[in-house]
Parts: structure tokens; C-alpha cells; sequence
């Protein structure tokens, strides 16, 4: 692997690809310590006391702890993509322009940059707002509200063109890209939490043993399902153009069992921070509160089931999205190409949709695991302080390996050893 990277920094093109990713995420890491002005960062800091928000925290690389212009990540972006999705099947107009090519998803994604900046100020409104009740605003009023709300949307906005820059010119998905930076910048500061724990004899030194244990593990699981595949076997005909004999051979059809990859969790996670951002507009005391603060907080079971309804809704909506099974059997169909003992057409893609169907099943099971292993694993161990549990680890691997996958791809393009031998 060392020599493949070593290689990686000689090609010239890729190179460059990779420096360009390194500095935008750089730029990524200097804006999370820019504060927003008028804002008391050690009221802030109090919100942090819960679970659900110090995960934020996370997500975001310590920039909503500190306030500063990323504070809310790309959230906004996320949850604007996924309104985006959700319109293209609902309105005529919409798929029609999904379904013409390059042109067709352009307008989409300007779409989506117009609807990143409605929901980003919104949402930043509401947190100013809701701040201003913790005493959090220095000088509370229309004025601040409007320039922290204008401070956190530029923020959003920033992260939303350096997410689809690295996209566009450099490695991997840009916006996955941010998130895994935000994950991996603040496991330090969350291991130096447990050592504290350690110190102070809270949790036993078997506990932390057990919790290495099931971190390694989930890494495993996690990688053998993203590599995970069905390959469906796919015959081709026989058949003369001209003087040529084309076709006769075998292939197959790889159909993993996580297509969806990370995205599912992260378009969940985005809506389950939807009822504690609603519910910090409102008064403590309130019985909206009061019911998420019982039922509905973080690592609570009811909790714990919506997050994973949401996954496996969201991992059957998002492969549905990325794979039409009817396209496929036409493709294969409109070159000569058959699946052995089915029929050619509508029978073809009927029985890749219930194959399809049944491993979709599998990864959002898996997917709805993972993320709730956390409450889990801090039951059973004990550690409270570190927070970057299944979900964390998830993301953290998966968007290694498709950024892994990526880099390897131009190493072949050009002749190169890639990183799996």
C-alpha cells in the first residue's frame, strides 16, 4: 500500500488531484475555528452536555462547539439534496430533467444549491433565536439574529462549492469527504476523554480492552459488506456484423449489498436532529420538550427505532434512485446479453429487482446495526466521553474505501499497482 501511494504522487495528474483535495479540507479545518461574531462560546458550550449535540459536534469538527462559521456543516445540503430526490419523483418536470444527461442533472444541482441556501438561513435563524433564549447572543436582536444567520449561511455555503470543487477536480465525494475530515479531526480530543475516564477510575482498563474489541470488529463487518457482492451471471449471444463474430462469452452482473453506502445513514442522521432543533426554539418546560427529553433523546428506544426506519427507508430510496433494474435488463437485452434460465426484457429486470430487493434488505439492516451499536457499547462499557461510535466508524470506513477505490483507479488506468494485490 505505501508503494502504491508512492506512486500515487507520481503521477502528475493525480498528483494534483490529490494536493487540491489536501488544501480545500485545510481550508475546511481553518474555518471551523473562525467564531461568529456576538456569540458567548462558553454558553454554547453548555448545549454540549447532551449526547445528541456533542455527536454534532462531531460531525461538524468541533466547529459547533466553537461556534464558528461551520457550525452547521453541510447539513443543509444534505437535507436539500434529499427534498431534490424526493421532487424529481414527485414532480413530472423534475424527472424529466433527471433524465437528460449532464444538462438535465447541472440544473438539478442549481436547483439544489438555491434550496442548500433557503434552508441554511432558516435553520440558522432558528439556532440564533434559539441561542439568544440560553443567553448565548451578547447583544440579542433583529440586527445580530441577522448577522449570525447571514455568518452561519455563507459558512454552509463555502463547505457546499468546497465539497463539489473536490468533486469536480479532486479525489472521492467531496461532501463525504468534509464529513469524514470533521469525524477523524475530533477523535483525538474524544480518545483523550477516555483516557481521562481511565485516569480517574470511572471505567476499567477491561472495558476499554472490550471497546478496542468492538471497534475492530465493526471495521471488519463494515468493510466485508461494502465489499460484499452478488455477481449475476450474464450470458451474450453469438452474433456476425460484417465479417465479425461478436458476443459468446460470459460475464456478470455485480450487484453489492450495500449500494447505498454511507449516504442513507447520513441523510438519517440529518433528520433526527430535526425534533432537538425544533425543540431548542421553544421553552424548556414545554411538553414538546418534554416528550423528546423522555422518549425521544438521544440512545432512547424509541430513538433508536426511527433512526433505523430511517436507514432502511432511505437505503431502499437511495438504490432505487442510483439503479433501475428495467434499464439494466434493456441494456443487457439491446446487446445480445441474457441471464441464464430468464427470459430477455421485463422478466430479466423483475428478477434483478427481487435480488436487488433482498441484499438492499441486508445492508439497511446492517447499516441500522451499526448506528445503533453506539448505545449499546456505551452501556456495556461504560465510556460515555466518546461518542464517535457505529455510525462514526461507518463513515469514517466507507468513505476510505470509496476514496481508496478512486485513487486506485487511476493507478490501473495508467499500469499501476493498486492497493489490493
Amino acid at each position: 500500500m505505501l508503494d502504491s501511494f508512492q506512486q500515487a504522487f507520481k503521477v502528475g495528474d493525480l498528483r494534483k488531484k490529490l494536493f487540491f483535495t489536501l488544501m480545500l479540507l485545510l481550508a475546511f479545518r481553518v474555518g471551523a475555528h473562525i467564531p461568529v461574531p456576538g456569540i458567548n462560546a462558553d454558553a454554547v458550550a453548555e448545549l454540549l452536555k447532551g449526547q445528541l449535540f456533542g455527536f454534532f459536534d462531531i460531525i461538524s469538527g468541533g466547529a459547533f462547539k466553537r461556534f464558528s462559521v461551520f457550525a452547521m456543516s453541510i447539513t443543509p445540503y444534505i437535507n436539500a439534496s434529499i427534498i431534490m430526490q424526493l421532487l424529481t419523483i414527485v414532480i413530472p418536470k423534475l424527472e424529466e430533467l433527471s433524465k437528460e444527461g449532464d444538462q438535465g442533472r447541472k440544473k438539478i444541482a442549481e436547483y439544489t444549491r438555491y434550496g442548500t441556501v433557503v434552508l441554511a438561513f432558516i435553520q440558522a435563524m432558528g439556532m440564533s433565536i434559539a441561542l439568544s433564549k440560553s443567553g448565548a447572543i451578547i447583544n440579542p436582536g433583529i440586527g445580530s439574529y441577522l448577522v449570525i444567520s447571514i455568518a452561519l449561511t455563507a459558512g454552509t455555503t463555502m463547505l457546499m462549492w468546497i465539497g463539489e470543487m473536490i468533486t469536480e477536480k479532486g479525489i472521492g465525494n467531496g461532501i463525504s469527504l468534509i464529513i469524514f475530515a470533521g469525524i477523524v479531526a475530533r477523535i483525538p480530543s474524544q480518545i483523550h476523554g477516555v483516557g481521562q475516564e481511565l485516569a480517574g477510575g470511572i471505567v476499567g482498563a477491561l472495558n476499554i480492552v472490550l471497546f478496542v474489541v468492538l471497534a475492530l470488529a465493526v471495521i471488519a463487518a463494515v468493510v466485508a459488506v461494502n465489499e460484499g457482492q452478488r455477481r449475476l451471471p450474464i450470458q451474450y449471444a453469438k452474433r456476425v456484423v460484417g465479417r465479425k463474430l461478436y458476443g459468446g462469452q460470459s460475464t456478470f452482473l455485480p450487484l453489492k449489498v450495500n449500494a447505498g453506502g454511507v449516504i442513507p445513514v447520513i441523510f438519517a442522521m440529518s433528520l433526527m436532529m430535526f425534533p432537538a432543533t425544533i425543540g431548542s426554539w421553544m421553552s424548556p418546560t414545554s411538553g414538546f420538550n418534554q416528550f423528546i427529553n423522555h422518549y425521544f433523546s438521544f440512545g432512547s428506544a424509541l430513538y433508536n427505532v426511527f433512526y433505523a426506519a430511517l436507514i432502511l427507508f432511505f437505503t431502499y430510496f437511495y438504490v432505487a434512485i442510483i439503479f433501475n433494474p428495467v434499464d439494466v435488463a434493456d441494456n443487457i437485452k439491446k446487446y445480445g446479453g441474457f441471464v441464464p434460465g430468464i427470459r430477455p426484457g421485463r422478466p430479466t429486470a423483475e428478477y434483478i429487482d427481487r435480488i436487488l430487493s433482498r441484499l438492499t434488505l441486508c445492508g439497511g439492516i446492517f447499516l441500522a446495526l451499526i448506528a445503533v451499536l453506539p448505545n449499546f457499547a456505551i452501556k456495556l462499557t461504560g465510556i460515555t466521553s466518546l461518542w464517535f461510535g457505529g455510525t462514526a466508524l461507518l463513515i469514517v470506513v466507507g468513505v476510505a474505501l470509496d476514496t481508496m477505490k478512486q485513487i486506485e483507479a487511476h493507478l490501473l488506468l495508467r499500469s499501476y499497482e493498486g492497493f489490493v494485490k
